[in-house]
């Protein structure tokens, strides 16, 4: 909008006010400039000001849409630069969020922080809030996105990992001080008996007394044919956690699978934060191209959906 008035200004000014109640004198000394329709105030020490000597963002608000009806503009800088510019301006419409409104236009952060300073100083004191925004102001979109797909998914960095194994447990009155002998769970599906064709054959058992399958969530379980017993259960297929113990006759096993602290894609880790993607990434050691966490986190076969 054109404005109707010019103004012809120059002034020097110096404002001094006394110390009071433990504060410091406060001094501001700076200048005012115009010529046509934009006032220009330069002071040359912005953290002089009080923090409840501000007026507040309400009033600031009523005075710039005055001046912007009347087509003029007036813009406070200090030795950093622009603070604040009321009336006739434009503004981002990331600041009319902060503002909400038109008419205001903030300076850089920079040359805002000693208003900051006493905008902190002013709220610990109780005194009223000065023009300065809110420290956090409202998102422009929604950060939590409620329609991502989750499963159960591991602590491990790949399908698999962990080295899962099956060891021969010994007691004192047997153990001979060698390393226990091992069995690794590697098959989709491990069988366990006394048949020559099982995987992991032990002399006294059903042909096929029990085998250990992987699934898609990346578990391993137990599934019985013969008498189990143990920590397991021995009647129904059972989900094997680090420790468990399994009795086979008079054999006697424990499962055991190392946990990762460092979650990998595309077990949960690493997907970027809130509602990032990652395109599929091939992974150099295994072949395997891996998804982000956010689609089919239970198997990295998978593909976003």
């Amino acid at each position: 909008m054109a404005s109707s008035l010019r103004l012809d200004i120059d002034i020097d000014f110096s404002l001094g006010e006394p110390a009071l109640d433990g504060k410091p004198e406060a001094r501001l000394s700076g200048t005012v400039k115009a010529a046509g329709s934009a006032v220009e105030i330069f002071v040359d020490d912005p953290g002089s000001f009080r923090g409840n000597n501000l007026p507040g963002l309400g009033q600031v608000r009523s005075v710039a849409r005055q001046l912007a009806e009347r087509g003029l503009s007036v813009s406070v800088s200090g030795p950093k630069g622009l603070l604040v510019s009321i009336g006739a301006v434009e503004s981002s419409l990331a600041q009319r969020l902060i503002t909400r409104s038109p008419h205001i236009r903030l300076g850089s952060p920079g040359a805002l922080a000693p208003l900051l300073g006493i905008g902190r100083r002013a709220l610990e004191t109780g005194d009223a809030p000065s023009l300065i925004p809110p420290s956090t102001p409202f998102p422009l979109v929604p950060t939590v996105n409620r329609r991502i797909r989750r499963t159960i998914t591991t602590t491990h960095y790949l399908r698999g990992g962990g080295r899962p194994r099956l060891i021969f447990v010994q007691n004192s009155a047997t153990w001979t001080g060698q390393v226990p002998r091992e069995f690794e769970l590697v098959a989709e599906r491990t069988t366990i008996g006394s048949g020559e064709d099982t995987m992991l054959t032990l002399t006294g058992l059903d042909d096929l007394h029990a085998e250990v399958l992987h699934t898609e969530d990346d578990e391993y379980v137990l599934v019985p044919h013969g008498v189990i017993t143990g920590s397991v259960n021995g009647r129904e297929p059972s989900v094997l956690r680090t420790g468990a113990r399994i009795q086979f006759g008079e054999w006697a096993l424990a499962f055991f699978r190392e946990e990762y602290a460092d979650h990998g894609r595309p077990f949960g880790g690493r997907s970027g934060g809130e509602l990032a993607y990652q395109r599929p990434q091939r992974n150099p050691r295994t072949g395997v191209t891996e998804v982000d966490g956010s689609a089919g986190v239970g198997d990295f076969r998978r593909r976003p959906r």
